[in-house]
């Protein structure tokens, strides 16, 4: 599995609603895409009931199950219209240690990711023992996924989560609302 993000940092005083009638409108579009376990529509916005981000952010984030899927989604019209309308992004990838997720992600309504360094020289097989750990607390917490993941190309590390309600975040994290939900198709 891979995980899979970019990001669009919107002026502050952007209209987020073109973002959230964009998430309604193309959201269902990506149900059932092949190879893709889901993808998360992301939004977190400057001036906003509940809580308040530092940045106005469209920011999408993807779980593939195979690379191919990244490959068939980027060179498809939807993203060609995506960078249309909003530019060229940086594509954040890390691989996926663990993903753990409901049947169902439907019911998510806010997301959290913290992206941390690896200190050089790190045991890596603990790092992973820790990130794990880490994402079965989550869902323990009432995560309905938590995916631990690195990047070793910036030796990052991961830690991404969907919930029901607004969960509590420190300062680095980002939380975001989940707009919508694309999963694939119930067979």
């Amino acid at each position: 599995m891979i995980a899979m993000q970019y990001s669009f940092t919107l002026p502050a005083d952007y209209d987020m609603e073109i973002i959230d009638r964009r998430i309604r409108e193309k959201g269902p579009l990506l149900d059932g895409f092949p190879r893709l376990r889901f993808k998360a529509y992301l939004s977190a916005k400057k001036q906003d009931v509940g809580f308040a981000s530092t940045e106005n952010l469209y920011a999408p984030f993807y779980l593939w199950d195979e690379p191919e899927g990244i490959d068939s989604f980027l060179g498809s019209p939807g993203f060609a219209a995506l960078t249309r309308d909003f530019g060229w992004p940086s594509i954040k990838t890390w691989q996926v240690w663990q993903a753990l997720l409901a049947a169902d992600l439907s019911a998510a309504r806010y997301a959290t990711r913290n992206i941390k360094a690896i200190p050089p020289y790190s045991n890596l097989a603990e790092q992973r023992e820790m990130a794990v750990a880490n994402a079965r607390s989550s869902l323990k917490a009432g995560a309905l996924a938590a995916i631990a993941a690195f990047d070793p190309t910036t030796w990052q590390e991961l830690q991404f989560c969907l919930w029901r309600a607004v969960p509590v975040a420190t300062a680095t994290v980002q939380l975001y609302v989940v707009g919508h939900i694309s999963q694939p198709r119930p067979e």
